[in-house]
């Protein structure tokens, strides 16, 4: 059941690796056209070239999203190439992992953060929409993060910046639900990216794979519902709901106890790849 990709152009931000070029691929081998945005040009066209080698229509896209001309033209080039967007997953982001304490001085983390996981996301969702309400359908795919559903420390400008995008969709379908906008959000655990091999500790951590990760994409384009998430996610954001302070009290010793655990698996090789 559910919406057939087959023949619907679909927009994957960050789709040079991980998340993206594996939801990409999924998609592709379904019908889909999947228009591919990435900063690193070589390694779009290397995603584009495999989607197609496997018989599948991939079109690679260069630009920098925090950039509103970079961003404006790849809209320009899409729908000069396929006439209009049916799909866009916006999965492009970045992460800051840092003690609050240690960004007294660092707003700039926060500015860095939110230029492409917050605004970079909604200027191309406003680009693209008048696309989609001039079909009268169109569907909103967010990545967003396990972490916005329970209270985890050190990554206060990442899940700012998620928090925040996760508002705007819910505005989004509110206010053009009638009109045939739908949203999904996606609440992925860690998955084992780029982004989160950055961290040394996180190597000794079990993750999701990008393939599996991509699989939760495909399933946000074609059964649409309003989310994604774990069971693990549902019993967390209830558990804030009814007990916020008390959760957040409780749960803050696991994470120290939980990174402690994972520097020394890290440093005696206990490692996942």
């Amino acid at each position: 059941m559910g919406i057939d990709p087959a023949g619907q152009v679909v927009v994957i931000t960050g789709s040079s690796s991980g998340i993206g070029a594996a939801a990409a691929r999924r998609l592709a081998a379904r019908g889909a056209t999947v228009c591919l945005l990435a900063r690193r040009e070589a390694e779009l066209e290397a995603v584009a070239a495999a989607i197609r080698a496997e018989g599948g229509d991939a079109h690679p896209y260069p630009v920098d999203l925090t950039d509103e001309a970079s961003t404006r033209a790849a809209v320009e080039r899409v729908l000069a190439d396929h006439g209009r967007v049916d799909v866009l997953v916006s999965n492009a982001a970045r992460s800051i992992r840092r003690p609050i304490v240690d960004s007294l001085d660092r707003l700039h983390d926060h500015e860095r953060v939110m230029a492409i996981n917050y605004f970079a996301a909604v200027r191309l969702i406003h680009l693209v929409l008048p696309s989609m309400l001039a079909t009268g359908r169109g569907h909103v795919v967010i990545s967003s993060t396990l972490s916005t559903q329970v209270p985890i420390p050190l990554f206060s400008a990442y899940l700012a910046s998620k928090s925040a995008l996760e508002s705007y969709v819910r505005s989004l379908s509110a206010e053009l639900g009638h009109r045939g906008i739908t949203t999904s959000t996606v609440h992925f655990p860690m998955v084992r990216t780029e982004m989160s091999g950055g961290t040394e500790i996180y190597r000794a951590m079990s993750m999701m794979s990008p393939d599996e990760a991509g699989r939760w994409i495909e399933r946000a384009v074609v059964s649409r519902p309003s989310r994604i998430t774990s069971a693990f996610g549902v019993a967390g954001e209830t558990s804030m709901a009814l007990l916020p302070g008390i959760v957040t009290r409780a749960t803050a010793p696991f994470f120290r106890r939980m990174d402690r655990n994972l520097a020394r698996r890290a440093a005696a090789g206990d490692v996942h790849e």
